[in-house]
């Protein structure tokens, strides 16, 4: 006796064997549609302003598709349905009144890039409108002082001079009280008036003597150059790992630069600094910088690191020249030289007043003295640890002038054209 197979009709009336198939349940379809981009603004988030309880997001709510109100239920209705946007079943949200303040974040965990309560994302930062003082680190070398430039002789002449000088004048003035004879002094004063006046022409023209002789001094091939030898090397100059910009004309790409601000001091006038003497001109604000930099020697073509910076010892011999000039008939400041003085803190009252600028850009030529150092097949200019001496030049009457440091010595006109580099 066989089984009897089951069987059941079809909607088109067709019989078929087999169990008719259980109706299964139809899962729920997610719609997708296009978020758009917010930037940010948690304004503009939607659902995530009101999960983080954003004050200031405007409560729209969304109209309900038909399969979600089909799924979660109608939308309450009434003569007072309440805030707008809860929907049935679901508890109230706490919501703050929305000021004109800046938005409050609450904290989410997020990790994110600049300030808090800073820019927004995708705005880009504004320049400042005035570039302000130039901060630099240690590796750039800061000129406080002017090149000291002096003239050196040994102390035991000084000495042996100064003694005869006074035992000279005992006598000359014993002989002239007791034998009314003023021989003795009309000699010390042949002699003393020579000596002060060569020391008075040493000290106006110590300055150009020094750079007379650097001028004279023969230059240096740096291939054949040992370690530890003083050269002078002359070629043109590229900028190390930190180029250096002048303060106030902005040239970039310098390897010195120096701005300095000058008062002129009438009878009875404001003084620019404690040394300043009447009818004269005194330094009131000055910066100069020097960075490590490279020369290519002229001689060999090699190139070499001078090291400037990192507090190094530096005289530059760099003449400025003059930007702004403030007179009695023009004291009508220009905005850059306004801001430039609001910078550093400097008044703008009724001065005769005189802003001098020096650099030494990228593609000049420059003449370097200082002591060659090898040190892993890297060729260096250090300065010397002695001072440098001129030695006596006899001709221009002029006394031994040392000067401390890299001497530094650049002919080239600043407002000529440089060798590009």
């Amino acid at each position: 006796m066989g089984t009897r197979i089951p069987s059941h009709q079809l909607s088109s009336g067709l019989y078929v064997s087999g169990r008719p198939e259980q109706a299964k349940e139809r899962q729920p379809t997610m719609t997708s549609r296009s978020v758009p981009y917010t930037g940010g603004d948690p304004k503009k988030s939607g659902e995530l302003g009101k999960m983080l309880e954003i004050p200031g997001v405007d409560p729209k709510p969304s109209r309900p598709s038909s399969s979600s109100q089909h799924n979660s239920g109608s939308v309450r209705s009434g003569p007072n349905p309440g805030p707008p946007g809860r929907l049935s079943g679901s508890g109230p949200m706490p919501r703050k009144s929305s000021g004109s303040g800046p938005i409050a974040l609450q904290p989410t965990g997020l990790i994110t890039s600049g300030p808090v309560g800073g820019r927004r994302s995708g705005q880009l930062e504004q320049p400042p409108a005035s570039a302000g003082k130039a901060v630099y680190g240690s590796a750039v070398t800061s000129l406080s002082e002017e090149v000291k430039v002096g003239f050196r002789v040994s102390r035991a002449v000084v000495w042996v001079f100064m003694v005869v000088v006074a035992m000279s004048l005992l006598v000359g003035v014993f002989l002239m009280v007791a034998v009314k004879k003023a021989v003795i002094l009309v000699a010390l004063a042949a002699v003393i008036v020579p000596v002060v006046v060569l020391i008075a022409w040493n000290c106006v023209w110590g300055r150009r003597g020094l750079l007379g002789f650097v001028k004279r001094y023969p230059d240096a091939e740096l291939r054949g150059a040992i370690d530890g030898q003083y050269v002078k090397v002359t070629g043109v100059v590229t900028c190390g790992s930190i180029p250096l910009e002048s303060s106030y004309q902005r040239v970039p790409r310098c390897v010195y630069v120096s701005t300095e601000l000058y008062e002129y001091k009438g009878l009875g006038g404001k003084s620019a600094n404690p040394k300043h003497h009447c009818f004269s001109w005194g330094s009131r604000y000055c910066e100069k910088y020097v960075a490590d930099f490279y020369i290519s020697d002229f001689q060999s073509g090699l190139r070499a690191l001078v090291k400037a910076g990192y507090g190094a010892k530096v005289a530059p011999f760099v003449e400025p020249t003059t930007v702004v000039d403030v007179t009695k008939d023009n004291r009508e400041l220009s905005p850059n030289f306004l801001g430039w003085l609001a910078d550093r803190k400097l008044s703008t009252d009724d001065r005769i007043m005189r802003l001098k600028e020096g650099y030494i850009k990228e593609g000049s030529t420059v003449s370097v003295m200082g002591v060659v150092q090898r040190h892993d097949n890297v060729l260096m200019i250090v300065p010397s640890a002695e001072p440098v001496s001129t030695g006596c030049q006899w001709i221009r009457c002029l006394l031994p002038t040392y000067a401390e440091g890299l001497i530094l010595t650049c002919d080239d006109n600043q407002n000529a054209d440089v060798i590009p580099v």
